[in-house]
């Protein structure tokens, strides 16, 4: 692609990438800058989607004269235009200049349980969200308006909260025409729809109401209208979608709480009730920055949950004591029969299972040891870190670098690539597989094996017992394949949809002969859950997108034959195709008190392992 700035002829490499969400492509431009590109109205994003190719088209027209008049008095935390990119004659613009805000994290993940436990604790949170405060009161004082304020255009470095996407703001006559269906204040909605559609502009008070939904997620990880909504009577259940609407939220005594989320009880009165207030009852006001400075939060002894009280009010106020069952203990319910394997008091942080035994690596008070309590290596957790397990060996990645552990040979390191902050390794009964110098590599006999190309920091991937699966998304360019585990070459014809929005996660599951390939994506202000059933032979068999329970995590699924079983808040559910269509075949609710939407399920030939953050089950069906 070819773009010019000041004059000047610039060409962006697909290799370039570093973001790509659904109004426009971001580019790393030398060592502290980075430039965003808008999609035109015939970008391959768009292809068949009429509405976003007249949504591209009008917001280019806009911000031919927005861009021109934008405020240069923000606060430096806002990631601001510098220089405009146009085409060659200079008149034309389609992106801009900015500054990089490098080794940084979405404020997404702070509200994921699986990204912060054991690594970030609330006290953190609490100094992110006090920065933030300090940003949109001097926004709002020089009359701008975020607008579409969300978690995905909040940049966190250390404890420093950056805003980005600044073209969307709200300033001298510019409206912000967007707006995030998780985020957007409900009373600028139309109450009777069956998901947020917009019926005036954002303002500053929309701005507060986004930020306290914000902080609640990031302090309980759950949404003021997550968990599950069974009203008694069956004539008043709603969509999910439109709960917001409604104004039904966790404080519903008919709502189901969900099981990973932290009670709310352990946030301080005065915060609690604002909460209540502001989406019970409709009350708009700036957000007291009181309710954050006064928080002090300590971590209760004995059942080792963050709370801002003076008592923990697990323990003492819900009379919750912590039970410790002996290592073998059954418990029937039903048809089902739960023997517990392992708990600690730490954190589970991997497992891999086959059908004849189950391997898991778990990290207590700065040691990581394996199932039999071997000590692999000390030190702190880490979100960016990842660890596989390959029989006795543990394989630990981080910053480029692959390190396995094997007690019974000499440690070895791999040069990896890397895809965001993630280093790109997999492995299986029979290999280790890596990334590296835009190659896709295998244990050989004589050392490294190639498979075949693929773009450099751009790819992920995974690998099943026969099969891998992998794809790079970068500026115009979207590509998806399948690999076999022993041979060479990779087979790049399979077309995913990936859709038009941003990516957000994405997962593997593989049976011998599939691979179902998960992903989450931000689309048009919501977040939609996907999975593709893929064949070795690279066909797509089957497609589906949605929000039911099943798909609510993407990470710990389980592949057996052409089924899948899924964890959930309510038990193990199995999914199955049928033609071209997936569909939920089966439920078993008597598992519901030994899994949730977080357990990791791996088969055995006794049962089904459930894996969750301190505890394995061994579960039995009959």
């Amino acid at each position: 692609m070819n773009i010019y700035i000041n004059g000047k002829q610039i060409r962006l490499k697909a290799s370039q990438a570093i973001g790509k969400g659904g109004e426009a492509d971001v580019y790393k431009l030398g060592h502290n800058r980075a430039i965003k590109i808008f999609k035109s109205p015939d970008h391959p994003d768009y292809q068949g989607l009429s509405q976003e190719r007249r949504s591209a088209r009008e917001r280019l027209l806009e911000h031919q004269q927005k861009l021109r008049q934008f405020p240069t008095n923000l606060p430096s935390r806002v990631v601001t235009p510098e220089t405009l990119v146009t085409d060659k004659q200079g008149k034309t613009i389609k992106g801009y200049t900015m500054p990089l805000v490098e080794n940084a994290e979405v404020l997404l993940h702070y509200g994921e349980r699986g990204f912060r436990s054991g690594t970030i604790d609330n006290k953190t949170v609490q100094e992110i969200f006090q920065d933030l405060h300090q940003t949109l009161t001097k926004i709002h004082t020089i009359g701008v308006i975020i607008g579409d304020f969300n978690d995905l255009n909040v940049l966190v470095k250390g404890t420093d909260a950056y805003l980005i996407d600044a073209d969307s703001f709200q300033f001298n006559g510019f409206y912000c025409h967007v707006f995030t269906a998780k985020f957007v204040d409900p009373l600028l909605c139309d109450r009777a729809a069956s998901s947020p559609i917009m019926q005036s502009y954002h303002n500053q008070d929309s701005d507060w109401y986004s930020f306290s939904v914000m902080l609640m997620q990031c302090l309980l990880f759950v949404s003021p209208y997550g968990g599950i909504y069974k009203p008694k009577k069956p004539s008043q259940q709603i969509p999910q979608a439109a709960r917001s609407l409604n104004r039904i939220t966790i404080f519903n005594p008919e709502v189901k709480y969900p099981k990973p989320a932290t009670p709310y009880q352990v946030l301080s009165d005065d915060l609690l009730h604002h909460f209540y207030q502001v989406f019970e009852e409709d009350k708009r006001i700036k957000f007291p920055r009181s309710l954050l400075d006064c928080l002090h939060w300590q971590k209760c002894p004995s059942c080792g949950v963050e709370h801002a009280r003076k008592n923990c009010p697990l323990c003492t106020n819900l009379h919750v004591i912590p039970s410790i069952s002996p290592i073998g203990t059954k418990t029937v319910r039903g048809t089902v029969t739960a023997e517990l394997i392992f708990q600690t008091e730490g954190i589970i942080i991997a497992a891999n299972g086959s059908q004849f035994s189950l391997q898991w690596l778990y990290w207590d008070n700065g040691e990581f040891k394996r199932e039999n309590n071997a000590v692999v290596l000390t030190g702190k957790l880490d979100p960016y870190t990842r660890f596989r397990l390959q029989g006795k060996a543990t394989l630990v990645g981080k910053q480029g670098q692959v390190i396995t552990l094997d007690p019974d040979t000499f440690p070895d390191r791999l040069a990896v690539d890397n895809c965001g902050k993630q280093v790109q390794f997999d492995t299986n009964a029979i290999a280790r597989y890596w990334l590296y110098n835009g190659q896709l590599l295998r244990d050989g006999k004589l050392g490294a094996e190639y498979i075949g190309d693929v773009l450099n920091n751009q790819t992920r991937f995974w690998v099943g017992s026969q099969f891998g699966f992998g794809f790079y998304r970068a500026g115009n360019l979207t590509v998806s394949f399948v690999f076999d585990a022993r041979g060479k070459g990779i087979n790049d014809r399979l077309q995913i949809p990936f859709g038009s929005g941003r990516l957000l996660d994405a997962d593997c599951a593989f049976s011998d002969r599939f691979c179902w390939f998960f992903w989450s994506m931000q689309e048009r202000g919501k977040t939609i859950q996907h999975c593709a059933l893929i064949t070795s032979d690279g066909r797509v068999q089957a497609l589906h997108a949605g929000d039911e329970p099943w798909l609510q995590n993407l990470q710990g699924k389980c592949a057996i034959a052409h089924f899948l079983l899924c964890g959930t808040d309510a038990g193990i559910v199995r999914v199955e195709v049928n033609d071209d269509r997936l569909f939920v075949a089966k439920e078993f609710p008597n598992t519901e008190p030994f899994v949730d939407a977080n357990t990791h399920l791996f088969p055995s030939t006794n049962g089904l392992y459930g894996v969750s953050q301190q505890t394995i089950y061994l579960l039995k069906m009959s």
